[in-house]
């Protein structure tokens, strides 16, 4: 019968074997995925059980991962992209809008330093849209339009892509009441005045009061989604 000290040595060797291979192939520059398991079990001289008893310790000290029908790969597990959907499904409304105020500010305080003349001439335009709009369902497209073309104008990747996913958990998850066909936004609809003061501060480059006229226009949003407005 196997001794438990003689079974620690073993499974220290075959944990320090594998360590080595590793090494190697971090070393090597190539390809990073490690052989399946029943060719590196064979390599090894180990059985595939305690071959995963060993991996799973380096992957616990972030040496490797392992992606369920992709392999083992050598280093820590990159991040993954989030999924809108299943964000849209664990949220509500009012977290989206606490999502949008934490960051469209800072995309229009930036757009006030770096939106080119073009990008603030279709701001105007998609503004003049949103008032003319012949129905809430056409107002709502130019409305993302406006907002998405701020965070362009900020001209921040990093920003823009959260923005983006932002929008698409914004449109999978339920909006207050359903908006009456054929109906068209009144002429006073809070929005329009909102907008025009985001683009009158983009435009004459005060940063700060573009972020505040932006967080003012998000919480009269949010006021009326709650029924406090």
């Amino acid at each position: 019968m196997v001794s438990s000290a003689a079974q620690a040595d073993d499974a220290a060797g075959v944990l320090e074997n594998l360590r080595l291979l590793v090494s190697e192939l971090e070393k090597s520059g190539g390809d990073k995925r490690l052989p399946n398991e029943r060719l590196l079990a064979e390599r090894l001289s180990i059985t595939r059980a305690r071959l995963r008893k060993s991996l799973q310790i380096l992957e616990d000290e972030g040496r490797l991962w392992r992606g369920v029908g992709r392999g083992t790969f050598i280093g820590p597990k990159p991040a993954e992209s989030p999924d809108a959907a299943l964000l849209a499904s664990k949220s509500n409304p009012v977290q989206v809008m606490r999502a949008r105020m934490a960051i469209e500010p800072e995309l229009a305080g930036l757009a006030a330093v770096n939106a080119t003349d073009d990008e603030i001439a279709q701001l105007k335009e998609l503004s003049r849209r949103c008032k003319f709009a012949s129905n809430w369902r056409e107002y709502e497209v130019y409305d993302a339009l406006f907002h998405h073309e701020i965070a362009v104008s900020a001209h921040n990747t990093i920003l823009l892509a959260l923005t983006d996913l932002l929008t698409q958990v914004r449109r999978s998850v339920t909006w207050g009441r359903p908006r009456p066909e054929g109906v068209r936004p009144p002429e006073v609809h809070h929005s329009f005045v909102e907008h025009d003061n985001i683009i009158d501060a983009i435009s004459h480059r005060e940063p700060i009061k573009a972020a505040n006229a932006m967080r003012r226009h998000l919480q009269t949003v949010e006021d009326r989604l709650v029924g406090r407005a």
